[in-house]
Protein backbone atom coordinates (compact mmCIF):
# COMPACT_ATOMS: atom_id res chain seq x y z
CA UNK A 1 0.00 0.00 0.00
CA UNK A 2 1.38 3.45 -0.85
CA UNK A 3 -0.41 4.95 2.17
CA UNK A 4 -2.65 3.43 5.27
CA UNK A 5 -5.96 2.94 4.15
CA UNK A 6 -9.19 2.04 6.44
CA UNK A 7 -9.00 -1.62 7.29
CA UNK A 8 -10.96 -4.28 7.58
CA UNK A 9 -10.04 -6.61 9.45
CA UNK A 10 -9.80 -4.62 12.38
CA UNK A 11 -5.63 -4.68 12.53
CA UNK A 12 -3.46 -2.89 10.84
CA UNK A 13 -0.23 -4.81 10.53
CA UNK A 14 3.46 -2.89 9.87
CA UNK A 15 6.38 -4.73 8.67
CA UNK A 16 9.48 -1.47 8.81
CA UNK A 17 13.21 -1.53 7.88
CA UNK A 18 15.37 1.03 7.51
CA UNK A 19 19.12 1.60 7.84
CA UNK A 20 20.26 4.60 9.45
CA UNK A 21 23.16 6.03 11.40
CA UNK A 22 22.18 6.05 15.16
CA UNK A 23 24.97 7.02 17.11
CA UNK A 24 23.03 6.11 20.24
CA UNK A 25 20.09 3.23 20.01
CA UNK A 26 19.72 3.34 23.33
CA UNK A 27 19.03 7.12 23.79
CA UNK A 28 15.87 6.53 21.36
CA UNK A 29 14.79 3.17 22.88
CA UNK A 30 12.04 4.55 25.59
CA UNK A 31 10.62 6.66 23.80
CA UNK A 32 9.46 4.53 20.50
CA UNK A 33 8.46 2.17 23.63
CA UNK A 34 6.66 4.50 25.56
CA UNK A 35 4.51 5.77 21.86
CA UNK A 36 3.67 2.55 20.97
CA UNK A 37 2.08 1.69 24.13
CA UNK A 38 0.63 4.92 23.99
CA UNK A 39 -1.60 4.05 21.13
CA UNK A 40 -2.10 0.13 22.27
CA UNK A 41 0.24 -1.08 19.21
CA UNK A 42 2.00 -4.11 19.80
CA UNK A 43 4.82 -5.58 17.94
CA UNK A 44 8.94 -6.06 17.64
CA UNK A 45 11.26 -3.10 16.98
CA UNK A 46 14.96 -3.69 16.87
CA UNK A 47 17.24 -0.94 17.02
CA UNK A 48 20.89 -0.98 16.65
CA UNK A 49 23.63 1.74 15.30
CA UNK A 50 22.55 0.74 11.80
CA UNK A 51 18.96 1.40 11.90
CA UNK A 52 15.88 -0.10 13.22
CA UNK A 53 13.42 -3.01 11.68
CA UNK A 54 10.20 -4.65 12.95
CA UNK A 55 6.68 -5.78 12.87
CA UNK A 56 3.92 -3.56 14.40
CA UNK A 57 0.03 -3.85 14.78
CA UNK A 58 -2.67 -1.41 16.16
CA UNK A 59 -5.68 0.71 14.92
CA UNK A 60 -4.94 2.68 11.73
CA UNK A 61 -4.40 5.77 13.96
CA UNK A 62 -1.93 3.85 15.85
CA UNK A 63 0.42 2.87 13.64
CA UNK A 64 0.09 5.99 11.65
CA UNK A 65 1.63 7.99 15.09
CA UNK A 66 4.54 5.45 15.93
CA UNK A 67 5.55 5.68 12.06
CA UNK A 68 5.12 9.43 12.29
CA UNK A 69 7.52 9.21 15.47
CA UNK A 70 10.26 6.66 13.88
CA UNK A 71 10.32 9.35 10.43
CA UNK A 72 11.54 11.44 12.85
CA UNK A 73 14.42 9.64 13.59
CA UNK A 74 17.98 10.73 12.09
CA UNK A 75 18.15 9.27 8.64
CA UNK A 76 14.24 7.62 8.96
CA UNK A 77 12.33 10.03 6.40
CA UNK A 78 12.17 7.18 3.85
CA UNK A 79 11.32 4.47 6.12
CA UNK A 80 10.59 1.56 4.36
CA UNK A 81 6.80 0.27 5.39
CA UNK A 82 4.61 -2.93 4.22
CA UNK A 83 1.25 -2.87 5.40
CA UNK A 84 -1.12 -5.58 5.59
CA UNK A 85 -4.12 -6.82 7.53
CA UNK A 86 -5.13 -9.07 10.37
CA UNK A 87 -8.20 -10.36 11.53
CA UNK A 88 -6.87 -10.62 15.40
CA UNK A 89 -3.80 -9.04 17.21
CA UNK A 90 -1.05 -10.90 16.01
CA UNK A 91 1.43 -9.60 18.55
CA UNK A 92 1.07 -10.07 22.73
CA UNK A 93 3.00 -6.80 23.77
CA UNK A 94 5.55 -3.72 22.53
CA UNK A 95 8.52 -5.06 22.58
CA UNK A 96 11.94 -2.49 21.37
CA UNK A 97 14.98 -4.12 21.53
CA UNK A 98 18.94 -3.24 21.28
CA UNK A 99 20.90 -5.37 18.97
CA UNK A 100 24.06 -5.65 17.32
CA UNK A 101 22.02 -5.82 13.80
CA UNK A 102 18.96 -5.10 13.08
CA UNK A 103 19.34 -8.27 10.99
CA UNK A 104 22.27 -10.20 11.80
CA UNK A 105 24.74 -11.45 9.45
CA UNK A 106 28.08 -10.75 11.13
CA UNK A 107 29.56 -9.16 8.56
CA UNK A 108 30.75 -6.09 9.88
CA UNK A 109 32.61 -4.62 6.66
CA UNK A 110 29.88 -4.64 4.56
CA UNK A 111 27.82 -1.59 3.49
CA UNK A 112 24.04 -1.82 3.16
CA UNK A 113 23.47 2.07 2.52
CA UNK A 114 26.28 2.57 0.36
CA UNK A 115 27.25 -0.22 -1.41
CA UNK A 116 24.32 -2.45 -2.27
CA UNK A 117 22.24 -3.91 -5.44
CA UNK A 118 20.36 -2.78 -7.98
CA UNK A 119 16.01 -2.42 -6.93
CA UNK A 120 14.10 -3.88 -8.76
CA UNK A 121 10.13 -3.11 -8.65
CA UNK A 122 7.95 -5.84 -8.49
CA UNK A 123 6.21 -5.15 -11.57
CA UNK A 124 9.68 -6.28 -13.64
CA UNK A 125 10.66 -8.71 -11.18
CA UNK A 126 8.97 -11.54 -13.31
CA UNK A 127 10.83 -10.42 -16.57
CA UNK A 128 14.30 -10.57 -14.74
CA UNK A 129 14.05 -14.12 -13.49
CA UNK A 130 12.83 -15.47 -16.21
CA UNK A 131 15.87 -14.29 -18.27
CA UNK A 132 17.76 -17.73 -18.31
CA UNK A 133 20.79 -15.52 -17.58
CA UNK A 134 19.71 -14.75 -14.16
CA UNK A 135 20.69 -16.71 -11.40
CA UNK A 136 18.07 -16.46 -8.77
CA UNK A 137 18.27 -16.96 -4.77
CA UNK A 138 16.19 -17.14 -2.09
CA UNK A 139 17.57 -15.84 0.58
CA UNK A 140 15.04 -17.35 3.28
CA UNK A 141 16.03 -19.46 6.13
CA UNK A 142 15.15 -23.54 4.90
CA UNK A 143 11.57 -23.93 7.40
CA UNK A 144 10.42 -20.53 4.90
CA UNK A 145 11.11 -21.74 1.84
CA UNK A 146 9.35 -24.84 2.31
CA UNK A 147 6.21 -23.75 2.14
CA UNK A 148 6.77 -21.15 -0.52
CA UNK A 149 9.18 -19.30 -2.78
CA UNK A 150 9.64 -18.26 -6.49
CA UNK A 151 9.78 -21.27 -9.58
CA UNK A 152 13.14 -21.63 -10.01
CA UNK A 153 14.78 -20.01 -7.30
CA UNK A 154 17.88 -21.50 -5.34
CA UNK A 155 17.55 -22.51 -1.87
CA UNK A 156 20.38 -22.25 0.24
CA UNK A 157 18.97 -24.70 3.29
CA UNK A 158 20.16 -22.44 5.69
CA UNK A 159 18.65 -22.55 9.22
CA UNK A 160 20.16 -18.21 9.80
CA UNK A 161 20.83 -15.50 7.63
CA UNK A 162 24.29 -15.81 9.16
CA UNK A 163 25.05 -18.34 7.74
CA UNK A 164 24.41 -17.38 4.14
CA UNK A 165 27.75 -15.80 3.70
CA UNK A 166 29.56 -19.29 4.28
CA UNK A 167 27.16 -20.92 1.73
CA UNK A 168 27.80 -18.23 -1.38
CA UNK A 169 31.84 -18.32 -0.28
CA UNK A 170 31.60 -22.39 -0.54
CA UNK A 171 29.74 -22.67 -3.86
CA UNK A 172 31.32 -19.00 -5.45
CA UNK A 173 32.51 -20.84 -8.37
CA UNK A 174 29.54 -22.47 -9.35
CA UNK A 175 27.01 -19.25 -8.49
CA UNK A 176 29.35 -16.99 -10.81
CA UNK A 177 28.61 -19.18 -14.00
CA UNK A 178 25.72 -16.37 -14.50
CA UNK A 179 26.19 -13.30 -15.61
CA UNK A 180 23.65 -11.41 -12.63
CA UNK A 181 22.14 -12.25 -9.89
CA UNK A 182 18.71 -11.69 -8.41
CA UNK A 183 18.44 -11.96 -4.64
CA UNK A 184 14.90 -11.86 -2.64
CA UNK A 185 13.43 -12.06 0.88
CA UNK A 186 9.90 -11.42 3.00
CA UNK A 187 10.42 -7.66 3.02
CA UNK A 188 13.46 -6.46 1.79
CA UNK A 189 15.79 -6.11 4.48
CA UNK A 190 17.88 -9.08 4.25
CA UNK A 191 18.54 -8.55 0.75
CA UNK A 192 19.98 -5.17 1.63
CA UNK A 193 23.22 -6.70 3.63
CA UNK A 194 23.03 -9.68 1.03
CA UNK A 195 23.79 -8.02 -2.28
CA UNK A 196 25.95 -5.42 -0.15
CA UNK A 197 28.04 -8.60 0.69
CA UNK A 198 27.93 -10.07 -2.94
CA UNK A 199 28.95 -6.79 -4.19
CA UNK A 200 31.75 -6.84 -1.40
CA UNK A 201 32.65 -10.29 -2.97
CA UNK A 202 33.36 -9.21 -6.45
CA UNK A 203 30.09 -10.41 -7.99
CA UNK A 204 29.02 -6.73 -10.15
CA UNK A 205 25.68 -7.54 -11.37
CA UNK A 206 23.68 -7.76 -8.36
CA UNK A 207 19.63 -7.16 -8.13
CA UNK A 208 17.19 -7.52 -5.43
CA UNK A 209 12.99 -7.19 -5.46
CA UNK A 210 12.12 -3.81 -3.71
CA UNK A 211 9.84 -4.29 -0.86
CA UNK A 212 10.23 -8.15 -1.23
CA UNK A 213 7.71 -11.01 -1.21
CA UNK A 214 5.36 -8.89 0.45
CA UNK A 215 5.11 -6.54 -2.27
CA UNK A 216 4.78 -8.69 -4.85
CA UNK A 217 2.05 -10.57 -3.80
CA UNK A 218 0.24 -7.48 -2.75
CA UNK A 219 0.86 -5.73 -6.08
CA UNK A 220 1.54 -8.39 -9.13
CA UNK A 221 -1.88 -10.48 -9.86
CA UNK A 222 -1.85 -14.03 -8.61
CA UNK A 223 -2.62 -14.72 -12.46
CA UNK A 224 0.59 -13.49 -13.66
CA UNK A 225 3.07 -14.45 -10.65
CA UNK A 226 6.04 -16.50 -10.60
CA UNK A 227 5.17 -17.34 -6.94
CA UNK A 228 4.44 -20.76 -5.74
CA UNK A 229 2.88 -21.09 -2.15
CA UNK A 230 2.61 -18.79 0.49
CA UNK A 231 4.89 -16.50 2.43
CA UNK A 232 5.80 -17.12 6.10
CA UNK A 233 5.48 -14.28 8.24
CA UNK A 234 6.71 -13.35 11.82
CA UNK A 235 3.56 -13.13 13.44
CA UNK A 236 0.73 -14.74 14.69
CA UNK A 237 -0.67 -14.78 11.11
CA UNK A 238 2.20 -17.03 10.36
CA UNK A 239 1.46 -17.08 6.35
CA UNK A 240 -0.02 -14.61 3.83
CA UNK A 241 -0.74 -15.60 0.31
CA UNK A 242 -1.72 -13.52 -2.94
CA UNK A 243 -3.22 -10.22 -1.91
CA UNK A 244 -1.70 -10.09 1.69
CA UNK A 245 -4.49 -12.51 2.42
CA UNK A 246 -3.91 -14.58 5.51
CA UNK A 247 -2.82 -18.10 4.83
CA UNK A 248 -3.44 -21.75 5.72
CA UNK A 249 -0.51 -22.40 7.36
CA UNK A 250 -0.40 -22.73 11.40
CA UNK A 251 2.66 -22.72 13.60
CA UNK A 252 4.22 -25.73 15.81
CA UNK A 253 4.63 -24.24 19.30
CA UNK A 254 7.17 -26.93 19.89
CA UNK A 255 9.21 -26.71 17.14
CA UNK A 256 8.21 -23.75 15.71
CA UNK A 257 7.80 -24.69 12.12
CA UNK A 258 5.13 -23.75 9.94
CA UNK A 259 2.58 -26.45 9.38
CA UNK A 260 0.19 -27.17 6.21
CA UNK A 261 -3.31 -28.46 6.30
CA UNK A 262 -2.19 -32.19 5.62
CA UNK A 263 0.66 -32.18 8.86
CA UNK A 264 -2.11 -30.73 10.98
CA UNK A 265 -4.44 -33.82 9.99
CA UNK A 266 -1.47 -36.01 11.16
CA UNK A 267 -2.00 -38.08 14.25
CA UNK A 268 1.49 -36.76 14.84
CA UNK A 269 0.38 -33.37 15.74
CA UNK A 270 -0.69 -32.42 18.96
CA UNK A 271 -1.67 -28.75 19.59
CA UNK A 272 1.33 -27.49 21.23
CA UNK A 273 3.23 -30.36 22.05
CA UNK A 274 4.33 -31.69 18.79
CA UNK A 275 3.98 -32.00 14.85
CA UNK A 276 5.47 -34.94 12.13
CA UNK A 277 8.42 -32.47 11.97
CA UNK A 278 9.36 -32.87 14.94
CA UNK A 279 8.34 -35.86 16.89
CA UNK A 280 11.52 -37.68 16.61
CA UNK A 281 13.52 -34.41 17.50
CA UNK A 282 11.93 -33.84 21.07
CA UNK A 283 12.01 -35.82 24.04
CA UNK A 284 9.52 -36.96 26.55
CA UNK A 285 10.02 -34.81 28.61
CA UNK A 286 10.57 -31.54 26.67
CA UNK A 287 7.03 -33.07 25.67
CA UNK A 288 5.72 -32.88 28.62
CA UNK A 289 6.93 -29.59 29.19
CA UNK A 290 4.93 -27.98 25.94
CA UNK A 291 1.90 -29.70 27.34
CA UNK A 292 2.28 -28.05 30.50
CA UNK A 293 2.49 -24.81 28.31
CA UNK A 294 -0.13 -26.03 26.34
CA UNK A 295 -2.73 -26.08 29.37
CA UNK A 296 -2.09 -22.69 30.47
CA UNK A 297 -2.58 -21.20 27.34
CA UNK A 298 -5.89 -23.05 27.13
CA UNK A 299 -6.98 -22.01 30.58
CA UNK A 300 -6.07 -18.35 29.43
CA UNK A 301 -8.33 -18.25 26.35
CA UNK A 302 -11.08 -19.98 28.31
CA UNK A 303 -11.02 -16.61 30.42
CA UNK A 304 -10.83 -14.68 27.16
CA UNK A 305 -6.42 -13.54 28.48
CA UNK A 306 -3.95 -14.06 26.16
CA UNK A 307 -1.18 -16.02 27.01
CA UNK A 308 1.64 -14.31 27.15
CA UNK A 309 4.12 -16.98 27.57
CA UNK A 310 2.94 -18.43 24.38
CA UNK A 311 5.39 -16.55 22.12
CA UNK A 312 5.41 -15.94 18.87
CA UNK A 313 7.13 -19.30 16.84
CA UNK A 314 9.06 -17.92 14.38
CA UNK A 315 12.62 -19.23 14.59
CA UNK A 316 13.84 -15.22 13.96
CA UNK A 317 13.28 -12.31 16.38
CA UNK A 318 9.57 -12.30 15.64
CA UNK A 319 10.43 -9.51 12.64
CA UNK A 320 9.81 -9.91 9.01
CA UNK A 321 12.64 -9.56 6.88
Amino acid sequence: MSDITSAEPPFLVAALYKFAPFEQPESIRAELLAAGEAMNVKGTLLLAREGINGTIAGSDEGIAKVLKHIRSLPGCEELEVKFSQASTMPFNRMKVRLKREIVTMGEPDIDPVGSVGTYVDPQDWNALIDDPDTLVIDTRNDYEVAIGTFAGAVDPETQSFGQFPQWFRDRSEELRKKPRVAMFCTGGIRCEKATAFLKQEGVEEVYHLKGGILSYLEQVPAEESRWEGECFVFDERVSVAHGLAEGSYTLCRACRRPLGPDEVASADFVEGVSCPLCIGEKTEEQRARYSERQKQAALAKSRGERHVGRKLASKGTGTDG
